[in-house]
């Protein structure tokens, strides 16, 4: 059993919990600030591993990501390592394609990969000669009181550390959130939806990719959906996101062809009949569960973030980015209240809460946008119509779409604006078409048709239409 300092000369020091995306990131925030950063993390060092375990549906990059990737150094680096996104093209089931914009032209999103993003931050926040990395480290308990934490090793052993401050980043199972979980009025809810997800690999086509690849490509079909994210290997990387009553029906190799002729046709040749025998049951679907808490913290000495405070379902394309957000808002309320931890996170938790629970709904919302409500025609035309007013009053009318992903309106602030607009928007397209049938009804009163004029119309087309159904004389079909 070790136990290292708690402090290293005047330095306070930061133990992040969890070597992810948000805990390397958050390493690269606190060692900038001047703290001696320790990351432990429970997996072997995945730039050395052979096989990344964990999840791998890709993820989408936008503003909110972006922007503390930029405070770091990082946003140009892993930016050019993604591949832009402008707009959904939707799949009908005859195979037609309609794209619909995210936005403005000019803005867009990126397909990134989780692992090559956690082996970029990773080495970045090996850079600084204030962190040092821990892996094959598992968290087995740790004090609120004095910030003493156990880990135990592959080989058995125990290792003790101390710290000032505990940021816990490991995850929708967080063991740093178990000790939250003993103390009284800490909330905590977890939802599993009853939908699950399967990867699927679209291969390139003659050396290039099988599809239009600036495209978040997606087959909605109403109670379930497959979406595809390009990937820099010009594969696509498709997800069948499905409720797992429906994935357990299909059994067999042909099963899984006759369920996607029926679906998704146009996607047979394009991932390939025996890729998809093979792959559809190479592993069982996997579950989505959304996680909701409060508050963040325990007085001067842990803080939550990323999915261990608010694990979310990806269908807004915002886990990442809500999760890397919450490092920038907690660097600004360190500014803020210089450094203090004990103003710095009950703040945290008072301003970050409302927006992480709001984008957790909204994540929930936009599964049902995206596998329904993207065929229908009123959908498409507010679409149409909102963007259409974010043009002519951009600074009154924001698409709730455009507010989530290219701005840093928080969630909640979002969610509220965008209740108000459609309310503004529906009644004043209400309005628009009972104007136009008032204006429509006294235009017909003050200057009425002439019904003899109409009558002999009518009975013009009449007899085009009869003539047309008539069939041809002898004559005429010895013509044809």
């Amino acid at each position: 059993m070790e136990e290292s300092a708690h402090r290293r000369g005047d330095k306070k020091v930061v133990a992040v919990v969890g070597g992810g995306l948000v805990g390397a990131l958050n390493a690269c925030f606190f060692a900038k600030r001047g703290f001696e950063v320790e990351v432990f993390e429970t997996r072997e060092d995945i730039r050395k591993a052979k096989v990344v375990k964990g999840r791998s549906i890709n993820l989408a990059l936008s503003h909110r990501g972006r922007q503390a990737l930029k405070h770091v150094g990082m946003e140009d680096k892993i930016v050019s390592k993604g591949i832009q996104m402008n707009a959904r093209m939707i799949h009908s089931l005859r195979g037609k394609q309609t794209p619909i914009p995210y936005g403005k032209r000019g803005q867009y999103i990126l397909s990134v990969d989780r692992a090559n993003l956690n082996k970029e931050l990773l080495t970045a926040a090996e850079t600084y000669p204030n962190t040092k990395l821990n892996f094959d480290h598992k968290l087995q308990d740790w004090s609120a009181e004095t910030g003493l934490m156990t880990f135990a090793r592959p080989d058995g052993s125990e290792t003790q550390t101390q710290a000032d401050l505990i940021v816990g980043c490991d995850g929708a199972f967080s063991a740093v959130r178990k000790q939250f979980l003993r103390r009284s009025r800490f909330n905590y809810s977890q939802t599993y939806i009853p939908h699950g997800y399967m990867e699927l690999t679209m291969p390139p086509r003659n050396g290039e990719f099988a599809m239009r690849p600036n495209y978040l490509h997606i087959w909605p079909r109403n109670t379930f959906m497959m979406i595809a994210l390009p990937n820099l290997d010009k594969t696509f990387t498709c997800t069948l996101f499905m409720p797992f009553e429906e994935f357990e029906k299909i059994t067999t190799g042909d099963e899984v062809i006759e369920f996607f002729q029926k679906y998704f046709p146009d996607a047979i040749p394009l991932i390939g009949a025996a890729a998809l025998r093979r792959d559809y049951f190479r592993l069982p679907a996997q579950a989505m569960v959304s996680v909701k808490c409060s508050p963040y913290h325990i007085g001067d000495k842990c803080v939550l973030m990323g999915d261990a405070a608010h694990a979310v379902v990806p269908f807004y394309g915002q886990g990442m980015n809500a999760g890397f957000e919450d490092c920038i808002v907690f660097d600004e309320i360190m500014n803020k209240f210089n450094e203090d931890f004990s103003a710095v996170l009950p703040e945290y938790s008072r301003v970050r809460v409302p927006d992480d629970h709001a984008i957790a709904d909204l994540a929930m919302y936009n599964y049902v946008e995206m596998r329904a409500h993207v065929n229908s025609k009123w959908f498409i035309f507010r679409k149409h119509v909102d963007n259409l007013l974010h043009l002519l009053m951009p600074k009154t009318i924001i698409p709730l779409y455009t507010m989530v992903t290219f701005t840093r309106t928080r969630y909640h602030v979002a969610v509220e604006r965008w209740h108000w607009q459609d309310k503004v928007i529906n009644r004043g397209l209400l309005l628009g078409a009972v104007g136009a049938a008032v204006g429509g009804s006294y235009l017909l009163i003050k200057n009425p048709p002439d019904i003899n004029r109409l009558v002999i119309t009518a009975e013009k087309i009449w007899n085009k239409m009869v003539a047309l159904k008539a069939p041809p004389s002898v004559g005429a079909a010895s013509q044809i």
